[in-house]
């Protein structure tokens, strides 16, 4: 392992490399680009008008492709590859892809057996409209005993969820909330407090401000939010342990409800056409059609007339859902018109770590299920903080896999768990 000063060096030498390498013209004209793109965006989502967006993303795969060009990108790779750089050293298209094929295949296969279930499971919780005001007190209750230390940080409300942190002590958390979709609340407002919870354990100190005092990049990141989101908040242990509380702040509207109808009620799988409202199965295959889609856009195989067309074929081959417009569709997300082209496989990249860690978890600290049932959930926040956490940049994610469970990152586990919860509660084991 490096040590902090070893780890500093490396991290700004290649922050130093890759700056150096745009000249000054082209970093004025992307960031004006992007500036305007992202207006003209929000217009054309608004509208459900691609034709005006269009010029924007043609101009944004162009500059793309010139600082690809600048910054270069190895034998045998492609020019995505120059950008993933930027969100996760060492991505590459091609080290994705091997990641993601058999990830799909599975997927897919998994959720045609979902489909063809005799008895799913059914939506307990969401139609139920409940108070925003004791939702509020509900979920930050929640978070509090997971372990966000509020007095650290704070929590607001916004469109987006979002987290920052602006220092250990100083970690900014927002999500939403409708009078129903309680789960969307909670889902959304723990796996923000994950990115919390990591911002809030950073080597302090003496690191403060050097690239070790902060995190080891995006997969690491998304790893600690979707580990909260995912493997404790949609297990049946929290369920055991959160259904009193659900039951003492909304009282009589939640009657009848129970551990194993609100578990089954946060696993429901339903394919869908929004990345940010799907299920935990089906989200994968919407950031592959956005991967897929944009490394085309950069090789230069789908101009952007052709996105929406290929958009709707990819959702209907692989969801099997039929896009209505392009408001549903392509122009959901924002990323593109802020030429975050290369980032979007880092959230799925983020889960299979997630799922690899919470396996190695669950190893190292015994009952762990039982823990989280009892609502005692710091041995799990502080097998964290020792072997993610505090680490800080020392590691990204391939080697902080690699540390931890002694095997390299791969969607295995993600898999396992997805397989040997799902397949259960639709009544297919």
């Amino acid at each position: 392992a490096q040590d902090p000063g070893a780890v500093n060096v490396r991290e700004n030498r290649r922050d130093y490399d890759r700056a150096t390498k745009i000249p000054e013209a082209l970093v004025a004209e992307m960031s004006r680009t992007c500036s305007l793109a992202k207006h003209h965006w929000a217009r054309a989502r608004r509208e459900n008008d691609y034709a005006t967006f269009r010029p924007w993303l043609e101009k944004i795969v162009e500059l793309s492709r010139q600082q690809a060009r600048c910054w270069g990108w190895d034998e045998g790779g492609e020019a995505w590859d120059a950008l993933a750089e930027g969100f996760e050293p060492g991505m590459t298209a091609a080290k994705v892809e091997a990641q993601f094929a058999p990830l799909r295949r599975r997927l897919v296969a998994l959720l045609g057996e979902l489909a063809g279930a005799s008895d799913p499971p059914t939506d307990c919780i969401n139609p139920l409209r409940l108070p925003i005001g004791q939702q509020r007190k509900f979920v930050r209750a929640v978070v509090e005993r997971i372990g966000f230390d509020l007095h650290r940080g704070r929590l607001d409300e916004s469109t987006h969820p979002f987290c920052i942190g602006m220092n250990v002590d100083d970690v900014r958390m927002t999500t939403r909330f409708q009078d129903h979709l309680l789960l969307d609340a909670l889902g959304s407002t723990l796996h923000e407090s994950g990115h919390g919870i990591y911002f809030q354990n950073y080597p302090d100190g003496e690191h403060h401000g050097t690239p070790f005092g902060s995190d080891a990049g995006l997969i690491v990141h998304e790893s600690q939010s979707r580990l909260i989101e995912n493997h404790v908040m949609r297990s049946r242990s929290f369920w055991r342990w959160c259904t009193p509380m659900l039951h003492e702040h909304f009282g009589q509207a939640v009657n009848g409800l129970d551990a194993d109808a609100l578990y089954a009620s946060s696993n429901l799988i339903q394919p869908g056409l929004i990345r940010v409202e799907s299920d935990e199965a089906t989200y994968h295959l919407h950031i592959m059609i956005r991967f897929e889609l944009e490394r085309q856009l950069m090789r230069g195989d789908l101009d952007a007339a052709d996105v929406p067309g290929q958009w709707n074929r990819l959702y209907r081959e692989l969801l099997g859902v039929e896009v209505p417009d392009d408001a549903n569709g392509c122009l959901q997300d924002i990323h593109w018109a802020m030429g975050a082209i290369g980032y979007f496989p880092t959230y799925s990249l983020g889960s299979m770590l997630s799922a690899q860690l919470f396996e190695q978890a669950r190893t190292d600290l015994g009952d762990l299920d039982g823990q989280i049932a009892e609502g005692d959930f710091s041995s799990l926040i502080n097998w964290l903080k020792e072997t993610v956490h505090r680490q800080g940049g020392r590691y990204r994610a391939d080697a902080l896999a690699e540390h931890v469970t002694g095997r390299p990152l791969d969607a295995e586990a993600l898999i396992t768990h997805l397989q040997s919860k799902l397949r259960p509660l639709y009544g297919l084991d």
